[in-house]
């Protein structure tokens, strides 16, 4: 793991996954407090677009709890709080510093400090798990999704908003561009921690592409799963249920 930081190739994290880990969590502890506005402002806000259209697709699960899992700043449990006011909504990270920093803004929400790979819910405890830009941090997906069934409910959807490994031309070259050129740069200026934006950027080339994410899905025994790209294929929706 070169300079202590954490390994970019999900490919190559399995045998480092106790320091991966430890080092994402350490990381996105020390981002937490520039986090939101450099996400916003570099994003030029489409990220929250992009996790409106994830949340709208919840709309197609059954009546029951809601995890938000690798929930950061709460930004997806707000909009969940908002668009779902009458059911338990559940934000899980593993960054308790992330956590505290969104706190304010999903006050109804429970807050859980927990590991994605291992995660303290019951089997089938929720109708639905929502999982933005989180999924392609874990040393191990593979896990992260096996967690995700066993916390689901028969017939409940599971979502997952992420930047996966770029395939078409356009992608590739928007990734190279600023993924490589201007995140870390601009990202590391503002937060003075250059190594983590190195390293989110980075994290898309070296994590699975769409089709390969669904793939996985397919193994982990999910049904009807979809995918619905974003803004010249930058970003993805990938729906999927547990059937009855």
């Amino acid at each position: 793991m070169a300079n202590g930081g954490p390994v970019a190739n999900v490919r190559a994290r399995t045998d480092e996954r106790a320091s991966h880990a430890d080092a994402v969590q350490s990381m996105f502890d020390r981002i937490a407090p520039t986090y939101d506005m450099l996400n916003h402002v570099m994003s030029g806000g489409i990220d929250i677009l992009w996790r409106k259209r994830a949340v709208a697709a919840l709309e197609k699960a059954p009546p029951g709890a809601i995890l938000d899992l690798c929930a950061g700043t709460l930004d997806t449990s707000a909009m969940l709080a908002r668009k779902f006011p009458e059911r338990r909504i559940v934000a899980a990270d593993f960054s308790r510093e992330m956590l505290a920093k969104g706190r304010n803004k999903a006050p109804t929400a429970e807050v859980v400090v927990a590991d994605a790979m291992d995660l303290p819910f019951a089997d089938g405890e929720f109708s639905a798990v929502i999982c933005a830009f989180g999924m392609r941090n874990l040393a191990e997906p593979s896990r992260g999704v096996a967690e995700v069934k066993r916390v689901l409910a028969k017939g409940g959807v599971f979502v997952t908003l992420e930047f996966f490994k770029p395939t078409t031309w356009v992608a590739r070259a928007f990734h190279a561009a600023y993924g490589r050129v201007v995140l870390p740069r601009v990202g590391g200026l503002i937060s003075r921690d250059s190594e983590a934006y190195s390293y989110l950027a980075q994290s898309i080339d070296g994590f699975l592409s769409c089709d390969d994410y669904e793939a996985l899905l397919a193994r982990s025994q999910f049904q009807s799963i979809t995918s619905e790209s974003l803004t010249f294929a930058i970003g993805s929706i990938v729906h999927a249920r547990m059937d009855l």
